[in-house]
């Protein structure tokens, strides 16, 4: 199982903050989760295939489309955070 997190305006958009997801054997990327949620269709295909960018994070660290996601890792999306 893979742990996947939803924070800030994507929580609010899809209606959920957690989630849990059979990945199967093995280890897949990050893209082929996002592009799993993005199948869903309707909210969630606006989230992960519009034009907002959204953000990743790998066992609470910044990850690319590429890394590698492996049984009992945690993946949180989120939206970009600017500061001032």
């Amino acid at each position: 199982m893979i742990r996947v997190l939803y924070f800030a305006s994507l929580r609010e958009q899809l209606g959920t903050d957690a989630e849990e997801l059979a990945f199967g054997e093995g280890t897949a990327d990050l893209e082929a989760i996002v592009s799993s949620l993005r199948s869903r269709g309707g909210i969630w295909s606006d989230v992960f295939g519009g034009t907002q960018p959204v953000m990743m994070a790998l066992n609470q660290e910044v990850a690319a489309p590429e890394d590698k996601v492996s049984d009992g890792d945690e993946v949180a999306f989120f939206p970009p955070v600017t500061g001032g």
